[in-house]
């Protein structure tokens, strides 16, 4: 370096007085990269707004100090440029740039309700959990067609995915559900006539009517039970084991299944490319039960913001696009920005209350199992909860965004590194924007 050359490293510039921190969304630049005075140098967001980090000089990037992802305080470095601009000798490390900002909804976690007794009385249990995949794997590079200009790696670097499963042509979402379900019954030590209630979380139904969960309950055989379907989105599968822990206090039922099956394979527009390289099918299911061998539900949180409709949303159902909709789109469409930290604001929130509501530590939690959502946001998610990323399950890199049926699934993958006693955190953020979080302890 010579001697009129310095090194000094910058922060993000602040940007609403009351924010403290934004995450890096994009960085734009690389290491030993020249760089000139208004060079964009990274996109980030804060709560309220998006930002571009400009180059405040001529310079070299010597090295970047934060990774993609990864929220940051405004007085924490992130870059660190060599110069021989004279001025930026005093700089503080925090310099101002040209920002184009958007108000946005702040992820706001209320407590949903007064804490649950914990009294054995009113504890309910998860016995067994099973899950079905199709069996046709899509890889990154069987959806490049319509996008020359994008690469395997850019879609994994950004997603965190590399393939994904779609279902066969003559699969249903209810086809799904049953292998699931018969799956978490038998692990119950149960037979399908034990189970006495069905709530059936899905944004994909069979049909608007009847309900999925009475198709369901035909293929299983079982009649005049109790028999519901929910959409919470990403999130419905959470509700469904609130809904059915209210079944069994309420002395409706002793052994709900609960399942979450979506098909969402045929309802992406290859165009789309928010959109197309995300979502995968496939069902999860699990019985909540009364029986005390089971795995205890100590806390349940759960909330929705409508602040954030417009971050998710598909303005017809059903897990086919119809023939005839001229006046609506079909299509699952996602405001990707918005929904990045609305989502991380949101996983971070609850998984902190809802360990706190059940008395537990975060060191004392074994997995954290997310709703794959995108593996981008859950370490966003991880770094803000406290708890570190390689406590939280993740399959994304293999079977994608499957909604309502991505914990279920994950928990059929991760059960078998459990042991008794084992605390976990489950949490979901879906349309709605719909949020959710269980502790179970295994």
């Amino acid at each position: 370096m010579s001697s009129d050359r310095f090194q000094v490293s910058l922060c993000l510039p602040a940007q609403a007085a009351a924010e403290t921190e934004a995450t890096i969304v994009k960085w734009h630049v690389a290491e030993k990269q020249n760089v000139v005075k208004g060079d964009i140098l990274a996109e980030a967001e804060s709560a309220k707004s998006t930002f571009q980090f400009e180059s405040p000089c001529d310079a070299t990037i010597v090295r970047l100090l934060a990774a993609e992802g990864t929220t940051v305080a405004f007085d924490a470095p992130v870059v660190k440029l060599e110069t021989a601009d004279p001025t930026m000798r005093s700089t503080d490390a925090t310099v101002k740039s040209t920002e184009t900002s958007r108000e946005r909804p702040r992820a706001a976690v209320p407590m949903a309700g007064p804490d649950s007794s914990s009294d054995d009385a009113r504890t309910v249990y998860l016995l067994g959990v099973g899950g079905y995949l199709p069996k046709r794997v899509i890889t990154n590079k069987d959806l490049l067609a319509q996008f020359p200009e994008i690469t395997e790696e850019y879609i994994f670097g950004v997603t965190g995915i590399k393939e994904r499963r779609w279902a066969d042509p003559d699969e249903k979402p209810t086809d799904m559900a049953h292998h699931a379900a018969l799956e978490a019954i038998a692990k119950s030590h149960l037979k399908a006539k034990d189970i006495d209630g069905i709530v059936f979380a899905t944004a994909t139904p069979d049909f608007a009517m009847p309900a999925s969960s009475c198709i369901l309950a035909k293929h299983l055989g079982i009649a005049g039970i109790p028999a519901v379907d929910i959409n919470a989105a990403c999130s419905g599968w959470l509700y469904a084991i609130a809904v059915a822990k209210g079944f069994i206090l309420s002395g409706i039922s002793r052994n709900v299944l609960v399942v979450g099956s979506e098909l969402q394979s045929r309802i992406l527009d290859k165009h789309d490319r928010n959109t197309y390289f995300l979502f995968g099918d496939g069902a999860g299911a699990a019985v909540v039960s009364d029986n005390p061998e089971g795995h205890a539900i100590r806390q349940q949180i759960l909330a929705a913001d409508p602040a954030g409709l417009h971050m998710a949303r598909r303005e017809v159902r059903g897990y086919e696009v119809p023939a005839n909709t001229p006046h609506a789109d079909p299509w699952i469409r996602l405001d990707g920005k918005a929904l990045f930290r609305f989502a991380t604001e949101s996983f971070a929130t609850t998984v902190r209350q809802v360990i706190d509501r059940s008395g537990w530590t975060p060191e004392s939690i074994r997995w954290v199992v997310p709703h794959q959502a995108n593996s981008r946001i859950i370490k966003a998610a991880a770094q803000k909860s406290g708890i570190p990323f390689e406590r939280f399950y993740l399959n994304i890199d293999r079977l994608g965004n499957t909604s309502s049926a991505s914990i279920p699934l994950a928990l059929t993958e991760c059960e078998k590194y459990l042991k008794k006693t084992d605390k976990l955190v489950l949490c979901s953020v879906g349309a709605g924007v719909t949020y959710a979080a269980v502790s179970l302890e295994w």
